[in-house]
């Protein structure tokens, strides 16, 4: 028996990375039973047989798993966000800070184009100050690049953001050898943007990384949903005053009495986060769990 994790699935093989290299494995038909599929980024148990198939026998319990892209297992989500170009969308960062909370992923925020605007340090305020790390790049220079990579160590991690910000080339700057061109997958990998997708971990010096330049923003964002009830717990400077409000069932959104726009009102909240808050709570307020399921 040997523990390793899955890397890329495609057509029912499972490809597996270990101590002793990578497996090519099927999936024992227990799971099936269960309902059980095994995902990209599963930490798993394989038999490695001579005459037979390889199989996975046991996939240990997930952290988390993402339904698009699916994985499993991931550490750190990095939100690429440029400054110009496209211009940076505050809202968008908020929306997807708040799914990698919900889901047990610790966001990172990457400014770039720092070039081409100095605005960065208005945004590294906000979300600094909201508890997150934030790491501003010049892609032209590389500068930021280092601390990226250090970040990256012994993680499973991914990156999105929307197109035109810039995630090819800070992945070409930390990892000269991926080949990333804008708007396109992995050439090292073997595919190109309009062949068939499927998920696949790149293993680096010193952790894993999508081996793509990410998933849209907005994919990302509908395949995820946050009940009312569980949002104010995904935006964690929030966390000091919930449960301090005057009534119970605060939203949060405009009642009296709310703890959480007290401290908007006293410059201890970001008001352009709570205005994102207050946008997710609309869409979602109606939306009941057994929709989801």
């Amino acid at each position: 028996m040997t523990k390793g994790k899955i890397i890329k699935g495609i057509g029912g093989f499972y490809y597996v990375d270990t101590d002793n290299g990578i497996f090519e494995c099927k999936a024992r038909g227990n799971f099936r039973k269960q309902k059980i599929t095994p995902l990209v980024g599963d930490d798993v148990e394989i038999s490695i047989n001579e005459n037979a198939e390889n199989t996975i026998d046991t996939i240990y319990p997930r952290k988390n798993e993402l339904i698009r892209p699916p994985l499993a297992n991931l550490d750190q989500l990095f939100i690429i966000a440029s400054l110009v170009d496209p211009k940076i969308n505050t809202t968008i960062i908020d929306n997807l800070t708040a799914i990698a909370e919900y889901k047990k992923i610790e966001p990172i925020i990457v400014l770039t184009k720092t070039d081409l605007d100095d605005s960065a340090q208005i945004y590294k305020n906000i979300y600094e100050k909201a508890g997150f790390k934030v790491v501003v790049c010049d892609n032209t220079t590389g500068d930021g690049a280092d601390e990226i990579n250090k970040l990256l160590n012994g993680k499973c991690s991914a990156f999105t953001g929307n197109t035109g910000v810039g995630k090819s080339t800070l992945l070409n700057n930390i990892f000269p050898d991926l080949d990333l061109k804008t708007g396109e997958t992995s050439k090292k990998l073997g595919r190109g943007k309009h062949t068939t997708r499927h998920c696949e971990l790149f293993k680096t010096d010193n952790g894993y990384i999508a081996d793509t330049p990410g998933f849209s923003s907005l994919e990302f964002k509908q395949c995820e949903k946050i009940l009312k009830d569980d949002l104010p717990y995904c935006f964690r400077e929030f966390d000091d005053y919930l449960g301090y409000c005057k009534f119970s069932t605060c939203s949060h959104t405009n009642d009296k009495g709310c703890a959480v726009i007290e401290a908007v009102n006293d410059g201890k909240i970001s008001k352009s986060r709570h205005e994102s808050y207050i946008s997710m709570y609309n869409e979602v307020k109606d939306i009941k769990e057994w929709e989801l399921k």
